[in-house]
């Protein structure tokens, strides 16, 4: 019984990892560029006993334990918005951006701003990065145009080329927060095309995320019924076994 116990609690911290997994996503409905996160799972097997003298050998135990998030990479739906620092990526790619350590960090929020000190920016600061690093503007390079490949150009001439990464393994991806990620082996995208004045909107569907909801919390009143039903059992045992030997 304490067995069975044991099992049903690895599953519910499992199914309450989920549920704020897919509150994550929920949250993130109309975040751009968010991409859905999944959880995933890995079965693990408790070692056998040392001892094996044993009338009955022992058996291996098996848990469910979280083994990370994945994500969805599916395409959101683009919105045009026709400010010309907004930027969205048809098809694989990601921008590359500084984090405040120097290190790059990646995402697919196009939308970019220009900061008082004219540095060209995420929302919240970021400097976006092109084949030669951070890039600035001044009022004499008047309008901005981004082509499809990523170059950009003003009317100074061409001011560099976003820096678009791709990876060849996306599953490594490390969320960072504030929709950026992490990865060791990125990548120049091969033929990206850029999109300006548009945006990348959040691939999560409302939907089926309430669907996941619903489905999670009927595994975890399941799961609560069986660890009451388990208690009750060694409760019943104590009792007979109590019994038994008065």
């Amino acid at each position: 019984m304490e067995n069975a116990q044991l099992i049903t609690l690895s599953r519910q911290m499992s199914l309450r990892n989920q549920m704020d997994l897919v509150a994550n996503n929920m949250a993130n409905l109309t975040t751009t560029g968010y991409k859905t996160q999944r959880m995933v799972f890995e079965e693990v097997l408790m070692p056998l006993a040392e001892a094996t003298e044993f009338m009955q050998g022992d058996k291996n135990l098996s848990y469910v334990q979280d083994y990370g998030a994945g994500l969805n990479l599916l395409q959101g739906s683009v919105r045009l918005t026709g400010n010309d620092f907004d930027v969205a990526i048809d098809g694989d790619g990601w921008f590359a951006v500084q984090n405040e350590d120097g290190t790059e960090a990646y995402t697919r929020n196009g939308a970019f701003h220009i900061a008082p000190t004219g540095q060209m920016t995420t929302a919240d600061g970021r400097p976006v990065l092109t084949d030669g690093g951070p890039i600035s503007f001044t009022t004499e390079d008047g309008k901005v145009d981004i082509a499809e490949d990523g170059t950009i150009v003003s009317e100074l001439g061409i001011r560099g080329n976003l820096r678009v990464v791709d990876f060849d393994n996306p599953e490594d991806l490390k969320a960072l927060g504030e929709n950026l990620y992490t990865h060791e082996e990125p990548l120049p995208a091969e033929n990206p095309r850029v999109l300006q004045g548009a945006l990348e909107q959040s691939n999560v569907r409302g939907v089926i995320e309430i669907a996941h909801m619903v489905r999670i919390t009927r595994a975890y009143e399941t799961v609560s019924k069986l660890m009451a039903d388990t208690d009750d059992l060694r409760k019943q045992a104590i009792q007979t076994l109590g019994r038994l030997e008065a």
